[in-house]
């Protein structure tokens, strides 16, 4: 990890991504603060899991910069894989596995000491509520059982910075109300934890918000500060989702008219 505890988990300049002719990532900044739960939102399509993979060292970026955890995203995608956790919608949990075999699995993958692989099972085992179903076949859990081990395993090594790509996707609410807290209980104990998600009552919960669109960072801000700058005229705030459409469509007014001018 870096020694430089002052500087932010997450910093990114002019982050771009191309692919042969299509730009998916389109000189985007922004920086994520130690211990801040941000949330990074827009439509399908809109760059979200690509600009996750560049940062998680998956993917090289095709210009700009950026460090997460202190190490640069060209030149030290090891490092960053090695301080960071991931999880997907999909929970990238092995289904014919048990619950208990797939921590001892996560806990090879992430090197976890010998002397601290029991303990830290244990957590997991706790955390997720599955003491008493950890040797049962992973396949039969709920969604939200198996949402909670996936988040067990993905900070089974206790990484400084948490990267969660949609993970609330297609889980009932009441769990999704519980992984919030979790997801709380981690930032408050220091993690950073930077989630992609489509609900908006989950972007409430987020410190800050950036909207990417087409590829492009449209807005970043507070919950409550992008809601106020659109206060109605009653003195009453819009909904986080009124807010997006609407600068989604005030991005989508402004490139009609450049392609108008450019047509002129």
């Amino acid at each position: 990890m870096s020694a430089d505890v002052q500087q932010p988990a997450v910093v990114v300049e002019k982050l771009e991504k191309r692919f042969g002719d299509f730009v998916a990532v389109d000189r985007v900044s922004f920086d994520v603060r130690r211990g801040e739960v941000f949330g990074f939102l827009g439509p399908n399509g809109a760059g979200k899991s690509t600009t996750i993979r560049m940062l998680c060292g998956i993917l090289r970026p095709s210009g700009g910069a950026g460090t997460v955890a202190g190490f640069d995203i060209f030149t030290q995608p090891e490092q960053i894989k090695a301080n960071i956790g991931y999880m997907s919608q999909r929970f990238s949990l092995y289904q014919d596995l048990t619950v208990e075999e797939n921590i001892d699995f996560y806990s090879g993958v992430y090197c976890i000491p010998r002397d601290k692989k029991q303990q830290r099972k244990q957590w997991v085992l706790e955390m997720a509520g599955l003491t008493e179903h950890r040797r049962q076949p992973t396949a039969i859990l709920s969604g939200g059982w198996k949402q909670r081990l996936a988040l067990g395993c993905a900070i089974l090594h206790e990484p400084p910075i948490v990267f969660l790509d949609e993970p609330t996707a297609g889980v009932d609410p009441i769990s999704r109300r519980q992984f919030w807290r979790l997801i709380y209980d981690l930032s408050e104990r220091g993690t950073t934890i930077f989630v992609t998600t489509h609900y908006m009552d989950e972007a409430e919960y987020c410190d800050r918000l950036g909207l990417v669109y087409r590829g492009e960072m449209i807005a970043l801000d507070t919950p409550r500060a992008l809601k106020t700058e659109m206060i109605r005229p009653d003195g009453s705030l819009p909904s986080l989702e009124d807010v997006f459409v609407a600068r989604i469509e005030a991005r989508d007014r402004d490139e009609a008219d450049r392609q108008s001018s450019f047509a002129q």
